[in-house]
């Protein structure tokens, strides 16, 4: 399903982006080393009451997991890059850790991930790789006019990332969002340009760009739902919700 929303959807849209923006950023401010992951997930799930908002993770079923997730954020640590189960673990001097975060508010979802390094960084390449996924994430955004296709999307995002000397995963990627959390379209993190769905005024996407150090191959954590790197490389993720509009690109999750 592709839903092309309303101006009056819109506005809800940012209603719910500037909600994921706020948390992820009252999150990040709290996590310092010593911060129990289980701690972050019931920070967030106290914001999603507060606010009187619904979380997309709660009770998410998907065919890739060993559902329900049972948590309202995707905590991923180091090797972690994908759907992180919270758990418990107390962050390290160094870890690089992903919050990934998506919300139901006024009906209308926004869904929006960041990395960064909790206390001492470690390695300036844990760095790289998280800057390396901003750019992509950018760069996917600045593609992404009326007019032009999920192919244009994918292949900014794509070029970023190789240039940067990192393997593409096309397992996962990013969404259409609306009523819903995952929609179509999908939208690769790598592509060919001129290809695919023609972006409209109305439709939001969430844009993900994630990379692994040294490879693109993924395993399955024990827990059924943690993706993790094959090799136990470090890992990297960032996402926005955005709003296709009649000129630029408007970030809902910013």
């Amino acid at each position: 399903m592709i839903e092309i929303l309303t101006p009056t959807e819109i506005e809800r849209a940012r209603k719910s982006g500037r909600f994921v923006a706020l948390v992820l950023k009252t999150l990040r401010e709290r996590v310092v080393v010593g911060t129990n992951l289980l701690e972050i997930n019931a920070w967030a799930a106290e914001m999603i009451t507060e606010a009187g908002a619904e979380s997309c993770y709660l009770d998410y079923a998907p065919s890739f997991g060993r559902g329900p997730f049972g948590h309202v954020i995707c905590t991923s640590v180091n090797d972690a890059v994908l759907h992180g189960l919270p758990h418990d673990y107390v962050l390290l001097d160094g870890d690089l850790l992903t919050l990934d975060f998506a919300v139901t508010l006024e009906g209308i979802v926004a869904d929006a991930a960041v990395s960064f390094i909790v206390g001492t960084p470690r390695d300036p390449q844990d760095q790289r790789l998280i800057d390396a996924t901003r750019t992509a994430l950018a760069a996917g955004i600045a593609a992404a006019r009326p007019g032009a296709r999920i192919g244009d999307v994918a292949h900014a995002i794509g070029t970023v990332l190789t240039a940067a000397g990192y393997e593409v995963n096309t397992e996962f990627g990013g969404h259409g969002v609306g009523s819903t959390m995952h929609q179509d379209p999908h939208v690769p993190n790598i592509g060919r340009p001129g290809r695919g769905y023609e972006l409209r005024p109305g439709l939001l996407l969430a844009i993900e760009p994630w990379a692994m150090a040294d490879t693109a191959n993924l395993v399955l954590d024990d827990d059924g739902w943690t993706l993790r790197s094959a090799t136990g490389a470090r890992t990297a993720h960032t996402e926005h919700t955005i709003a296709i509009t009649t000129g630029d690109p408007e970030i809902l999750t910013a």
